[in-house]
C-alpha cells in the first residue's frame, strides 16, 4: 500500500505488526477517538527500602526477563554513561531479545553494537542513530526494523500503550533516597529531564541512577518519588561537557551565518517578529544562529516575545535573562549555562515531552508556536525534509521534534546549504522523508529563499521585499548543474527502519544499503 506521499509501505512486518500509512498532517490526529490514556501501573509501597547499594543488587530485585522493553533518555547526548553500563550487566545475567527504547541514541552508544549482533538487543525505538551504530543498522544487522519516532510521537506511543515500557532507567544529577530526582544541579547536571518524565509515569518499574545522593527531599524534583521503585548510587552517570557538542554549538561558519541572516529577514518580512511572538530553533548551526539575529532585532525595536521553546541553548538563556521573552519552556538543555539557568531562574520552566509535542493530548506547546527554524540533511522539490539519513542512505541523524514543531508552528522555516561537499542538498528526490512538505513554509539557503507554493500569502508578501526569492525547482536544477547529478543509492529489499510520523503512521521506510 502507498501512503499519501506515494511511498510504498508494507501492510505488516513480522515483529512489528500492522502498519498505518501516513495520511496527512492532521488526518489521524483529528479523527482519533481514543478517550483514555494507558493506566499508570499500580505499585507496592517501597518507602524506606528503595535505596540499594549497587546496580547489580538492583537488577536482582527487578522483574527481568527475556524480551522485555527497557527505556533510557539521552539528555547527556554524547556524554551518556548509563545505557551501556546497564545493558552490559543485563547481558552478563543472560537475558536477551531486549527492546531498547531510548529517546535517542548517539555516538556514546556505539559500544551497544555487539549486543545488536548477538541478539541481546533485538528491537530499538529511538529518535535517531549516529556513526557506527547507525551504519550497523543500515547494514541490516538488527533483525526487526528500528522504529524512528519524533519526540512528541514517543510520548504519544507510551501514553497510548503502543510502546509498553517494562523498565525505565533514569540518570539524575541529584536524587534522594525515595526517588525524587533532578538534572538541574550536581557535578553531572544536565538540565531538563523532559523525556523520562513520561517514562517514570508509565513504566512498570522505574530505577533512578545518581552520582549525587542528597538528603530527603531533593528539591526541585523533575521525577517524583511516587513513580520510582529503586534508587541506586553510581560513580558517574555521564559527562555533561559532552552535551553541548556538534549540532548544538553556535556556528561561526560564514555560510551558516549568511543563511541565518536571510532566514531572519524573511521571518521579519512575514510579520512574525512582533510583541508576544514565540520561537523555537532546532539543532544545527544556521538554525541556532537565527536566534542571535532575532535577538538583535528585538533589542533595536524593543520587542518582547512571549515564550521560547524546545531544546534550550545558552543563546536562548541569554535572551531570556535579557528580558526579551517572558519565559522559556525546556524539554532538553543543551549546555552548562542552560543547566544553571533552569535551577535558578523561575522563568525557565522544565516541561515533559508530552507537554512539549504529544499530538494526542489536549494541547501541547508546539501548537502555540509562532515560528520554528529547523535544519535539514536534504530537502526535495516538494519541500519534504530528511533529517535521518545521509545522501548515501546511511542512518546518521535524528527525527527529534522536527515534524512536531513543523506541524504546530504558524511559520516553519527550514535552513540548509544548497550543497555540502559538492553533494546537492536540494534535489528532486531525497533518501528519507521525516517531515512532510505540507508542514514547511520556507526553505532558506545561501542562494535564496524558496516559498512553498501552497503559501500564496507568503509568496505575495516576500515578492514585495528585496530578498532573493527562488522557485525551488530552479534552485535544484542550478545546484545539480554545479554538483552534477548524484549517483542513485543502491538499496536492498530489506527494511531496516520505519519512520513514524508523530501520529504513529508510517511516513517512510529505510532500506538496507547495498555494500
Amino acid at each position: 500500500m502507498k501512503n499519501k506521499l506515494g511511498i510504498e509501505i508494507p501492510e505488516k512486518i513480522e515483529g512489528v505488526g500492522s502498519l498505518i500509512p501516513f495520511q496527512g498532517e492532521f488526518t489521524l490526529i483529528n479523527s482519533q477517538t481514543e478517550k483514555y490514556k494507558t493506566p499508570q501501573p499500580i505499585r507496592k509501597s517501597k518507602t524506606g527500602h528503595k535505596l540499594l547499594p549497587d546496580l547489580k543488587n538492583c537488577l536482582e530485585k527487578l522483574s527481568l526477563r527475556d524480551g522485555m522493553c527497557i527505556s533510557f533518555h539521552h539528555h547527556f547526548r554524547g556524554g551518556d554513561e548509563t545505557v551501556f553500563k546497564v545493558i552490559s550487566l543485563i547481558a552478563e545475567m543472560g537475558f536477551k531479545n531486549l527492546t531498547i527504547a531510548s529517546s535517542s541514541l548517539t555516538t556514546a552508544h556505539d559500544p551497544l553494537i555487539p549486543f545488536v549482533e548477538n541478539g541481546v538487543i533485538s528491537r530499538i525505538w529511538t529518535s535517531g542513530l549516529r556513526e557506527k551504530l547507525g551504519k550497523t543498522i543500515s547494514a541490516g544487522k538488527l533483525g526487526i526494523p528500528v522504529i524512528f519516532h519524533s519526540h512528541g510521537g514517543r510520548a504519544r506511543a507510551i501514553e497510548t500503550g503502543k510502546l509498553k515500557v517494562d523498565l525505565a532507567f533514569i540518570a539524575a544529577a541529584a536524587a534522594d533516597c525515595e526517588g525524587n530526582a533532578t538534572g538541574s544541579f550536581g557535578k553531572s547536571a544536565c538540565g531538563a529531564l523532559g523525556y523520562p518524565m513520561v517514562d517514570s509515569e508509565y513504566a512498570a518499574e522505574v530505577v533512578v541512577l545518581t552520582d549525587n545522593l542528597v538528603e530527603f527531599p531533593c528539591h526541585p524534583a523533575s521525577i517524583k518519588q511516587h513513580n520510582v521503585d529503586y534508587v541506586v548510587p553510581v560513580d558517574r552517570i555521564g559527562d555533561p561537557k559532552k552535551i553541548g557538542t556538534g549540532s548544538t554549538r553556535l556556528t561561526r561558519n560564514p555560510l551558516d551565518l549568511r543563511i541565518a541572516q536571510l532566514a531572519t529577514q524573511a521571518i521579519d518580512k512575514c510579520g512574525y517578529i512582533k510583541p508576544g511572538f514565540s520561537l523555537q530553533t532546532g539543532a544545527g548551526g544556521a538554525s541556532l544562529a537565527v536566534a542571535k539575529f532575532i535577538r538583535e532585532l528585538q533589542r533595536e525595536r524593543k520587542i518582547k516575545g512571549s515564550f521560547l521553546l524546545g531544546g534550550i541553548t545558552s543563546t536562548m538563556v541569554e535572551i531570556l535573562e535579557e528580558g526579551l521573552f517572558n519565559v522559556a519552556y525546556d524539554v532538553q538543555s543543551f549546555d552548562d549555562m542552560v543547566t544553571h539557568s533552569i535551577y535558578k531562574n523561575q522563568q525557565h520552566v522544565e516541561i515533559s515531552s508530552s507537554q512539549y509535542a504529544n499530538p494526542f493530548n489536549a494541547g501541547c506547546f508546539v501548537n502555540m508556536l509562532d515560528v520554528v527554524i529547523l535544519a535539514a540533511l536534504e530537502v526535495d522539490t516538494d519541500f519534504n525534509v530528511n533529517v535521518l539519513t545521509g545522501s548515501d542512505g546511511l542512518v546518521m541523524g535524528a527525527s527529534g521534534g522536527h515534524c512536531d514543531t513543523a506541524a504546530g508552528a504558524k511559520l516553519t522555516v527550514v535552513v540548509a546549504p544548497s550543497m555540502r561537499a559538492r553533494t546537492p542538498i536540494v534535489r528532486d528526490k531525497i533518501a528519507t522523508i521525516v517531515t512532510p512538505g505540507c508542514s514547511v513554509d520556507l526553505l532558506v539557503t545561501e542562494r535564496g529563499i524558496c516559498v512553498n507554493p501552497a503559501r500564496t500569502e507568503l509568496i505575495e508578501t516576500l515578492k514585495r521585499s528585496r530578498l532573493p526569492i527562488l522557485e525551488i525547482h530552479d534552485l535544484a536544477k542550478n545546484v545539480e548543474k554545479l554538483c552534477g547529478k548524484p549517483a542513485p543509492i543502491e538499496w536492498d529489499d530489506k527494511i531496516v527502519g520505519l519512520v513514524e510520523y508523530r501520529d504513529g503512521s508510517i511516513i517512510d521506510v529505510i532500506r538496507k544499503v547495498k555494500s
